[in-house]
């Protein structure tokens, strides 16, 4: 993606609903309740919202939360990191609330001249509350955008979220994602980071454990080509004993395309009985394609099972003849490799239709384009089992 000086941009200005109105999300068969934003935007009284779930759960503006839930804006000590008159997005799931369609965030980008974005969402979910949460950023025209987006998650008591964080904006755009979980006392988050498109994408998660028997389950996939950049910064702070986290990032490169992973987890002093792994596999298809990998450990107890580990190569040499002998093409073989290792990533995922478009768009995708793929061995919307092979060889 070729750089463009800051000054050419213009700072994005609340946009009229109208200009959005045909945006959709094209996942049919996925039902959802659905929040839309609009270049960084949120509209509280947005007809196009589909957020009537329950009287007791809040969605609205950051201001309207502090004007009329300033109570729960304070709990969490956020009062000194807003701004007058703050523009953004707040979402509470009061205590013993399970819902079993997901939350959808739409935040959908519409540039007409280089604009940039700053957006902020606050999103506290209640004791023994569960949800799953999908977050779309995507943009609906090839005009340059610069966006960030600064995301703080609170997890309460017994609490757990699901969460899906889907990247597909356009070569000429860019967008910076800082988000912070916060988890009590037996909170349970699952994500997956998946960074499908973009010229210049950078992720920085922080996770902090100030709860006791907690769980983190992180993954993240990127593919990226062309001149494509995709920067993953994930730290994870132990803070509380007899918590466990799991870090599993992978990633396929071509091109001239380039990548970071930097991994650091931080284990205090009182944290004992700590369980941290961390893994960050990738796949270069050229030999312009460059991905940085640093995985680190910073540990100050002794009574803890930390791990940590990262490779950087090629499609399986083994793998390749192995499908070969068995009359598979070398064009197929690599598609097929390259989606198995894809796979592994969506595995724990327990939205099935969302799961199923997202290996239809990673098929396409893998494929060079985001486009009809006919003679393409990955035949999207269909089963991929059409080769007699045991798939657990190239795993």
């Amino acid at each position: 993606m070729a750089s463009i000086d800051m000054d050419n941009y213009k700072k994005a200005v609340r946009p009229n609903e109208e200009d959005f109105i045909n945006f959709s999300c094209n996942i049919s068969q996925l039902k959802t309740f659905r929040i839309n934003q609009y270049n960084g935007f949120f509209f509280e009284n947005n007809k196009n919202n589909e957020i009537s779930i329950t009287k007791d759960i809040i969605i609205c503006t950051i201001q309207t939360a502090i004007e009329k839930h300033h109570s729960i804006i304070e709990s969490k000590n956020l009062l000194n990191s807003i701004e007058q008159n703050q523009e953004g997005l707040f979402i509470y799931i009061p205590d013993n609330i399970s819902l079993e369609i997901p939350l959808q965030i739409l935040d959908v980008i519409k540039a007409n001249e280089p604009i940039s974005i700053e957006s902020k969402s606050i999103i506290i979910v209640g004791e023994d509350s569960h949800i799953k949460l999908i977050y779309c950023d995507d943009t609906v025209n090839g005009n340059i955008s610069s966006t960030e987006s600064n995301i703080n998650i609170f997890l309460e008591n017994n609490s757990s979220l699901e969460y899906y964080k889907m990247e597909n904006i356009n070569n000429s755009s860019s967008i910076i994602t800082n988000t912070n979980f916060v988890l009590a006392n037996n909170a349970q988050l699952k994500t997956f980071w998946l960074s499908i498109n973009g010229g210049n994408i950078k992720n920085n998660l922080n996770v902090s454990f100030e709860g006791e028997y907690s769980k983190a389950d992180l993954n993240g996939l990127y593919l990226a080509d062309k001149e494509q950049v995709v920067d993953n910064l994930v730290y994870v702070s132990h803070n509380k004993p007899n918590c466990s986290s799991i870090q599993n990032y992978k990633g396929i490169l071509d091109d001239s395309a380039r990548a970071q992973f930097k991994g650091h987890i931080r284990v205090m002093k009182y944290a004992s009985f700590t369980e941290a792994m961390q893994n960050n596999r990738n796949i270069l298809l050229t030999d312009k394609a460059i991905v940085n990998t640093q995985p680190f450990l910073e540990i100050y107890n002794d009574d803890v099972k930390c791990s940590h580990g990262a490779t950087v190569g090629q499609l399986d040499e083994s793998a390749m003849f192995y499908m070969r002998s068995r009359g598979i093409s070398e064009r197929s073989a690599r598609m097929l490799l390259m989606f198995a290792f894809c796979t592994e990533i969506l595995s724990k995922a327990s939205i099935e239709e969302l799961v199923d478009k997202l290996q239809d768009i990673i098929k396409r995708r893998l494929h060079g384009e985001l486009s009809s793929c006919e003679n393409c061995v990955l035949l999207c919307n269909t089963p991929c089992g059409t080769f007699d092979i045991d798939m657990s060889k190239i795993n």
